[in-house]
C-alpha cells in the first residue's frame, strides 16, 4: 500500500533531475560550437560533423521506437521530410551560422524565445487565442533580448546578421513544433524525432559535399572530438532524457526547469569561452526568463 506513495516523490525527483540535465546539456551546444570555430572551420563543416556522429544514434532511435509498429505511410514520409528539413536541418544550420557572429549568451537568449515564436505562429496560422497575460509575457521576453542585442550590436554590424540568423532558427523550429502535433500523436514523439533528425543528418552531410570538396573534411583533431561531443552530449542524450522527464513530470514543469538553460550558458561562456558578463546580460536574461516563465503558467487554448 505504501509503494505508490513512496514511488511518487522518487519519480518527481528523477524527472526534475532529468529535465535539469537536459536543459544544461542543450545549453552546452553553443559553447562547443564556439570552441570548434576557434580551429578555423565554418558552419557547413561543423554541422556536417555533428550530424555525421549523430546519424547512427538517431537511426537506432528510429528503429527502437518503431519496433512492432506499422511502417510510416507515404504521406507520413512527406510530412517527416518537411519536419526534418524545417525543424532540424534549417534550424540547426541557421543557428550554427549565426554563432559565427554573436556570443553564446545572445544566441541562447534568442533561441529561448521559441515558446513565444510558437505562440505567435499559432496566432498567425491558426487564429489561436492569445490572452493579455501572454502578450505581456511576449513583450517582456523580447525587451530582454533587445537589451542584450542593443549592448552587443555596438561591436559591429555582424552582430545584427548573427541575431537575424539565430532568430530565423527559432522561427524554423517553431514552425516544426506547430505542424508536428498530428504526426507525433500518430507515430510517437521519439519515433518522429528519430526519423526527422535522421533525415536532417542526411541533408546536412549532403550539403557539405555539394558545397565543398572531400578534402575539406580534413580538419583539426579538436574539431572531430568536439563534434562527437556535440552530437552525443548536446544532441542525442538531451532528447532522450527530456522525453523521460516529460513522462514523469509533464510538459509544464519540464519547461519551467528548462529556464536554467540560459543561466548555465552564461556561466559556461564566462568560464570556458571568456565572454564578458555585464549588467546588460544580467538584465536581459532576467527579462527573457521572466517572460517565458509567465508564458509557461498559461496554457494556450487553440480553437477547434
Amino acid at each position: 500500500m505504501n509503494a505508490p506513495a513512496a514511488t511518487a516523490p522518487r519519480e518527481l525527483l528523477t524527472g526534475v533531475l532529468l529535465a535539469g540535465a537536459g536543459a544544461i546539456a542543450f545549453s552546452c551546444k553553443a559553447i562547443i560550437i564556439k570552441l570548434a570555430y576557434r580551429y578555423g572551420v565554418d558552419a557547413v563543416t561543423t554541422i556536417m560533423y555533428r550530424m555525421l556522429f549523430a546519424f547512427p544514434l538517431f537511426l537506432a532511435l528510429s528503429w527502437w521506437s518503431g519496433r512492432n509498429k506499422p511502417s510510416p505511410t507515404a504521406q507520413d514520409w512527406r510530412t517527416l521530410f518537411g519536419l526534418g528539413f524545417c525543424g532540424y536541418y534549417l534550424a540547426s544550420y541557421l543557428d550554427f551560422a549565426g554563432l559565427q557572429y554573436i556570443s553564446a549568451n545572445l544566441e541562447r537568449l534568442i533561441l529561448y524565445l521559441n515558446p513565444t515564436v510558437v505562440l505567435l505562429a499559432g496566432k498567425l496560422l491558426f487564429k489561436t487565442e492569445v490572452s493579455r497575460r501572454q502578450w505581456l509575457a511576449l513583450g517582456v521576453s523580447y525587451i530582454g533580448v533587445l537589451v542584450v542585442f542593443g549592448h552587443d550590436v555596438r561591436a559591429g554590424p555582424d552582430i545584427a546578421l548573427g541575431a537575424i540568423l539565430v532568430f530565423g532558427s527559432a522561427v524554423s523550429y517553431a514552425i516544426y513544433l506547430v505542424y508536428s502535433g498530428q504526426i507525433v500523436r500518430r507515430l510517437g514523439a521519439l519515433r518522429v524525432t528519430g526519423l526527422g533528425t535522421s533525415i536532417a543528418c542526411i541533408l546536412c552531410i549532403a550539403q557539405f559535399f555539394i558545397l565543398k570538396p572531400p578534402s575539406a573534411m580534413i580538419v583539426a583533431p579538436e574539431v572531430i572530438w568536439l563534434s562527437a561531443l556535440n552530437a552525443v552530449l548536446c544532441t542525442f542524450i538531451p532528447v532522450l532524457i527530456t522525453m523521460m522527464a516529460l513522462e514523469r513530470i509533464g510538459a509544464g514543469v519540464t519547461a519551467q526547469i528548462g529556464m536554467i538553460g540560459p543561466m548555465s550558458t552564461i556561466i559556461l561562456s564566462v568560464l570556458i569561452l571568456g565572454e564578458p558578463f555585464t549588467v546588460w546580460i544580467a538584465i536581459g536574461t532576467g527579462l527573457v526568463v521572466a517572460g517565458v516563465w509567465l508564458l509557461a503558467q498559461y496554457r494556450v487554448r487553440p480553437h477547434s
